[in-house]
């Protein structure tokens, strides 16, 4: 079953809350394998790799 970034962000620990992936997201500091990604409800592939605030999360299948 598919993730939504911001679902990862916040269960990857990346972010304390899904509130704060969502604002992370939508200004624009959220890298996802190298761009940055401004839509949090992406679903999200093994292999994805999201990156914030000098932290990456890669997903697995």
């Amino acid at each position: 079953m598919p993730i939504e970034l911001c679902q990862l962000m916040k269960f990857g620990g990346l972010t304390p809350s899904g509130g704060e992936a969502k604002r992370a997201i939508s200004e624009g500091r959220v890298l996802l394998n190298g761009a940055v990604e401004t839509r949090k409800r992406k679903k999200l592939a093994a292999g994805d790799r999201v990156t914030f605030s000098g932290q990456t999360v890669v997903v697995q299948a």
